[in-house]
């Protein structure tokens, strides 16, 4: 547009907020910023955070991208506060998600399949695969923008890793801490490896298994028998006793149905055989303790060999513990010692089994059965169950046969059933430390703290011993080598310290090296020691990272130790017996220290149903999808602005990463190229360059400049307290409540100040400092958070900020986080601000709830409030209330009893009727006959008994109602927020009908401006036409044409007015009302100087139309000159009582002292004399008596010399002050004496540029034409 270009630095209207993403990921790659922010930070402070190491066999899915999110917000933080944080990432690569892969692929079944293609060739292959996805995650991590080292990481396959795993080892064994052991473990038959107590916990599923109810005849008395139930009926050959209750009441009853007679807990008889009524009786009743040691026959002969004659000896006896409960079952619990563990504890105590005897477990690795159980030889356990109910029912064994729905432990690798079988395994001793751990844990800082206190404390108060060891491959080995016997062994910490016992130098540790080893004995003429076969549990090598990742203590030992423990880490919940629990449990015993200080636990990130997210099920989209779709920074704050990182749940959609996009961003967005875009016509129209200075802002004297700025600062010091305590939950809604407050309020109320519309250039220059100052400061903060979008910002803003425009701060995350400036908040201001916003947005409700739009003027709104302050605050932002409500008056009162105004207040249905049932409806009926002033009690305690029940702010909804005045209850609607109340006149009289039309009008242009992309200062004409072309809307056109085109900036002219010369850009037909309005925009402003008359020479005469003054006139030619006549002024005075008046004011107005003067009207070229006062707009053309007329051409509406209306503040009158008269003549210097002749003011007044009269007029030649003063 001619005159409206913008520089090529203000950015777009339109913007791709991910393509802007890559383009940043790329300056980034070009300025080496990750690597440059850690150089430049070297010397700081150091913070520490260990990253947990994930497996690279999988994809990253959006659990890994929320926690590398946190991972990545709180060191960037911590980096722009002056710290020097090393991020490197790391790799978990052993264990059996490598294993299960490899097992899966070459189809390997046991461990048989292993030996027979040998160890070497078996790590080989998941050395291969180890890291199949680490190009995927890499691509992911960083398109999510987070900073981390990756050529730097560190993987648990590296011998120095390794080799600092075994020294964490070793030191374990020095401290006796190590023992190996026999133990019922957690079992996957899926890997074939026992799992530690905290794995088995990590994937329960609902199954449904068999619940059958067998019978256990006595050796004293076969014609009675023990009833006992399971679960797992493939337990049953390897049963070896019975346990009951020895305090509960077991009884002897005669089953008539069978016909048989069975003992059971007296409480499981309805259970056993059926309700009361049910054909049994009972013969005996006696305490669980009697039936100590009483022997029975076994339902399988595989182990009869443990039966013994002996009283209290051998297997097949009844054992007592109070482990056996009254709540399920038949109050008797088979005993299969080696498949559970209190079924080992039992027996043990009883003597059934011994430690370092035989092993009653017929299972291979696989969970398939062995001999002696040769009925069901070679069959998988689960699917055994339905061949061994079928032998029980043969046998007659079997009472019943159910199906019971119920939750068991899965592996978490395999997805197999999970078995609890005796296994021998090395372990670490925990349960000794149990009270060291809680106080360890009590030195951590954990958010939520809920977590710490409760989930995890509860689990280390249990913490059992933990199993170290797997029976597996690929991972680190156990660093033990014994002798054959057992009777010597040897625990190696080091490389060098094997080299030296073995002596065999290695580079690799894997079991493929390490196993070929051997050290010679100590004791002459034994064999040497052999390496032990298992490996380390994988989650050893992962809490053992803060020592392995630094090879510890081999190297970086004062490193190390000067940043040990870690200032932070982070991950979700399902770490808490993990991860967590593994760092505390080694750091613990090591150096009696807490592993880390801070602690973020997040929650589960689910699908948008609710359920797990499955890649099975495809449940959930793919995360790069997302960020490619609405990029990084919108997912990052979707997800960290959600309960998620209060460790609970969230449901993903994707529609509130698009919310985040919409609502967040864009008027963030919008507000900042706002800010460019008039920086840019600030320069271009002044001449001078935009520069901020950090130093020096925050001197504006306006209100709302001042409460931003405050509000800014405040919200920085809330920010930095926060963020010290971790509260990413409440930081995140605080700076979203500053764009919200940026966009909606400051901008709103000030665009006209911002677009150098307000009263002075200085002024505007203020408005800029201030807005520059606000989204400059909270670039910064929202930096770690949102890097790329304030990446973007940055690069454009730090132009025009002193100081910023150098390499070592080329990028926004080179920035620190700006101080706080506590000398420019005011609370005061930042009080009454809030105040005014609840006032206007209950407005606001009010109208959309009488569907009445803003662009309506109403007469008044009446805020009620109790607290005179509050009202104080409101009445100093009167203007804007006004202004944003768009009402004529605002009043305010502390009696709400002046207007008929009661409370009323209404049960909440859905809390009280749950809790109260049968008795809601009195509660109901007292809550609704509480009167005013004993809801106002309500109100300020927030508590009130109801029939003796106490009621909470939830249970009660509170209301305006007006109490029997008619008038008042038709003439306003009434809203509240707590105890702010407003009551709105929602009835418009006939001008406030027209001022929205007007209004509507406007925002119909600045639509179609805004769809042809235009900028406010592109030069365009919008030209209209109405059909009918009578309709109203004609005369609220012509009465707010100057509003309108001040507002728009762009002329309004009839299409009857437009030259074909003109260039359409753009046309729509709108419904205003019952009208049809058609716009139409064209290139340029409309050609003012109209050629209007020919002379006697044929020279052309021009005028310049320069628009409607208030006051009614007449344009005047003579002899080539043009001036102005007032038919009255201000309106409704001084009338021009006859045309020879007229005469005489155009004679004044040439200098005309001889001759009389003719006037004339030209109609189509044929001069007519005048003979009456003419309309108001007419152009008349003015001869001596031996002149010559000039032929009329073209024809203006508008007055021919620039003018100024004047509105007097006391009398409300309006007038016209002109500017030049003749045209190019100027008259300014008079301008106090025309104003006071026009108002016949009796002493000298100032002109003001706004209604308040806070800003004088001192040159009225800087005052454009067509505005509107105050006097």
């Amino acid at each position: 547009m001619p005159g409206g270009q913008e520089s090529a630095w203000v950015p777009s209207t339109a913007i791709d907020f991910a393509a802007e993403e890559v383009r940043i990921l790329e300056l980034w790659q070009n300025l080496r910023a990750f690597e440059t922010c850690l150089k430049q930070s070297q010397d700081r402070p150091r913070f520490t955070f260990y990253d947990g190491p994930p497996f690279a066999t999988g994809l990253p899915h959006f659990g890994h991208i929320l926690a590398g999110t946190i991972k990545d917000i709180i060191p960037r933080w911590m980096h722009q506060q002056g710290f020097h944080v090393e991020r490197r990432f790391g790799w978990d690569t052993h264990g059996l998600p490598v294993e299960y892969e490899i097992d899966k692929t070459l189809n390997i079944k046991g461990p048989a399949d292993v030996a027979k293609m040998g160890i070497e060739k078996y790590n080989n292959e998941c050395r291969k695969i180890v890291m199949r996805y680490a190009s995927e995650w890499e691509s992911t991590v960083t398109r999510l923008g987070r900073w981390i080292d990756f050529k730097n990481d560190y993987k648990t396959l590296y011998p120095w890793f390794m080799e600092s795993v075994w020294w964490v080892f070793k030191q374990l064994w020095d401290k006796d801490l190590i023992y190996k052991g026999f133990r019922v473990m957690p079992y996957s038959t899926g890997c074939c490896t026992p799992l530690a107590n905290f794995e088995a916990t990590q994937n329960y599923k609902e199954v449904q298994d068999p619940s059958v109810i067998v019978h256990f005849p006595l050796d004293e008395d076969p014609t009675v028998s023990f009833v006992a139930w399971t679960t797992t009926p493939w337990t049953l050959p390897s049963n070896m006793a019975l346990c009951v209750n020895p305090k509960s009441t077991y009884v002897k009853v005669q089953d008539l149905k069978r016909n048989k007679t069975f003992i059971m807990m007296e409480s499981r008889l309805s259970y056993v055989l059926g309700a009361k009524g049910a054909k049994y009786k009972v013969l005996e009743s006696f305490k669980g303790a009697s039936l100590k040691d009483k022997k029975y026959k076994p339902i399988f002969d595989y182990f009869s060999q443990y039966k013994s004659t002996e009283p209290g000896q051998g297997a097949f006896r009844v054992m007592v513990d109070t482990y056996v409960n009254e709540g399920s079952g038949t109050g008797i619990v088979h005993q299969a010692p080696f498949f559970g563990e209190d079924d080992n504890r039992v027996c043990l105590a009883g003597g059934i089994v011994e430690k370092g005897g035989d092993v009653i477990c017929p299972l291979d690795a696989m969970g398939k059965f062995t001999k002696p159980v040769t009925d069901f030889l070679g069959m998988y356990v689960k699917d055994a169950d339905k061949e061994i109910i079928k032998k029980l029912k043969e046998d007659d064994r079997l009472i019943n046969v159910s199906q019971v729905s119920h939750s068991y432990p899965f592996c978490w690798r395999s997805d197999t059933p999970l078995l609890y079988k005796a296994i021998p395994s090395w372990f670490m001793r925990v349960e000794q430390m149990q009270d060291l751990l809680l106080e360890r844990n009590a030195d951590t800082y954990w958010v939520p703290e809920s977590i710490k206190e409760g989930r995890f404390a509860n689990w280390l108060r249990d913490a059992r011993d933990w199993n170290l060891s797997r029976n597996r491959y690929w991972g680190t080995p156990i660093p033990v080598w014994m002798s054959e016997d057992g009777e010597e062994s040897v625990c190696i910490g080091s490389i060098d310290e094997l080299a030296q016992l073995s002596g065999v130098k290695v580079e690799d540790l894997h079991r493929e090296t390490v196993d070929k080893i051997t050290i010679p004995s100590s004791r002459p003429g034994q064999p040497p020691l052999k390496r032990i076969t298992e490996v380390f549990d994988c989650w050893f090598e992962s809490g053992a990272m803060p020592y392995a990742q630094a090879h510890y203590p081999f190297e970086n030992k004062k490193q190390f130790e000067d940043s040990f423990p870690a200032d932070f880490i982070a991950e979700g919940t399902d770490q808490t017996r993990g991860w967590f629990y593994t760092l505390l449990v080694l750091s613990t015993a090591l150096f009696n220290k807490a592993p880390f200080k801070n602690l973020i636990v997040n929650g589960l990130v689910l699908a948008s149903d609710g359920q797990k997210m499955s890649k099975r099920l495809k449940n959930y989209p793919d995360p790069n999808e997302i960020m490619d779709k609405y990029g990084a920074d919108a997912l990052r704050l979707f997800l960290i602005n959600s309960p998620v990182v209060k460790a609970e749940s969230l449901k993903f959609k994707e529609e509130g990463v698009q919310y985040i996009l919409k609502d967040v961003f864009l008027p963030w967005y919008n507000a900042y190229r706002f800010l460019l875009q008039n920086i840019d016509t600030y320069q271009r129209e002044t001449g001078q360059t935009f520069q901020w200075s950090e130093s020096t802002y925050g001197n504006s004297e306006n209100v709302m400049d001042k409460w931003i700025i405050s509000f800014t600062q405040s919200l920085l010091v809330f920010v930095k307290k926060e963020m010290a305590a971790y509260h990413l939950y409440t930081v995140l809604p605080k700076l979203m409540k500053f764009i919200e407050n940026l966009t909606n309020w400051y901008v709103r109320t000030n665009r006209r100040r911002l677009k150098g519309e307000g009263n002075s250039t200085e002024d505007c220059l203020t408005a800029l400092e201030t807005l520059f100052s606000v989204v400059f400061t909270m670039v910064r903060v929202f930096a770690p958070f949102t890097p790329f979008l304030t990446e973007n910002m940055y690069q454009r803003l730090r132009k025009f900020a002193q100081g910023f425009d150098t390499d070592d701060l080329a990028s926004v995350h080179y920035v620190m986080i700006p101080r706080p400036r506590l000398d420019l908040i005011n609370e005061d201001i930042e009080r009454s601000v809030a105040r005014m916003q609840t006032v206007i947005e209950l407005g606001r409700v009010v109208r959309d709830r009488k569907v009445m739009p803003i662009k309506y003027p109403l007469p008044e709104l009446v805020l009620i409030h109790k607290d005179q302050q509050c009202l104080d605050d409101v009445k100093s932002f009167e203007t804007y209330v006004l202004e944003e409500l768009n009402i004529k008056q605002l009043t305010l009162s502390t009696d709400k009893q002046q207007y008929g105004v009661e409370l009323r207040a209404e049960p909440n249905h859905k809390t009280l009727g749950l809790r109260f049932k049968g008795a809601f409806k009195e509660v109901m009926k007292e809550i609704k006959a509480l009167n005013d002033e004993k809801i106002s009690d309500f109100l300020k305690t927030d508590k009130i008994q109801i029939l003796g029940h106490d009621l909470e702010p939830e249970d009660l909804r509170i209301m305006y109602t007006f109490a029997g005045d008619q008038a008042l209850s038709e003439k306003y609607e009434a809203h509240s927020d707590n105890d702010v109340l407003v009551l709105l006149d929602c009835t418009p009289d006939q001008s406030m009908l027209d001022e929205g039309l007007a209004r509507e009008v406007n925002n119909r242009i600045q639509k179609l401006r805004k769809a042809a992309k235009l900028v406010p200062s592109d030069q365009v004409t919008v030209y209209y036409e109405l059909q009918p072309a009578d309709h109203n809307l004609q005369n609220v056109i012509n009465t707010f044409q100057e509003y309108i085109e001040n507002t728009t900036k762009s002329p309004i002219r009839p299409i009857a007015q437009r030259s074909t010369s003109e260039s359409q850009i753009t046309h729509e037909t709108f419904s205003v009302k019952d009208a049809t309005l058609n716009l139409t925009i064209t290139k340029g402003f409309p050609n003012k100087s109209s050629v209007v008359a020919l002379n006697s020479n044929g020279n052309e005469i021009t005028l310049i139309d320069h628009g409607m003054p208030k006051s009614p006139f007449v344009n005047v030619v003579f002899q080539g000159r043009v001036g102005v006549v007032f038919l009255e002024n201000p309106i409704g005075c001084n009338k021009l009582a006859s045309v020879n008046a007229l005469e005489n004011e155009v004679k004044a107005i040439f200098g005309v002292h001889g001759p009389e003067i003719e006037l004339y009207l030209d109609h189509s070229g044929v001069a007519e004399t005048l003979s009456t006062l003419p309309k108001s707009g007419s152009t008349l053309f003015a001869k001596t008596k031996f002149g010559t007329l000039s032929k009329l051409v073209s024809k203006v509406d508008g007055s021919c010399c620039p003018f100024i209306n004047v509105e007097n503040g006391k009398s409300k009158a309006v007038g016209t002050l002109l500017l030049e008269n003749p045209s190019s003549e100027s008259v300014a210097e008079y301008a106090h004496e025309s104003v006071k002749a026009i108002f016949s003011l009796k002493v000298h007044s100032n002109l003001y540029n706004d209604s308040q009269k806070k800003k004088v007029v001192t040159d009225l030649r800087a005052v454009s034409s067509n505005s509107t003063i105050y006097v």
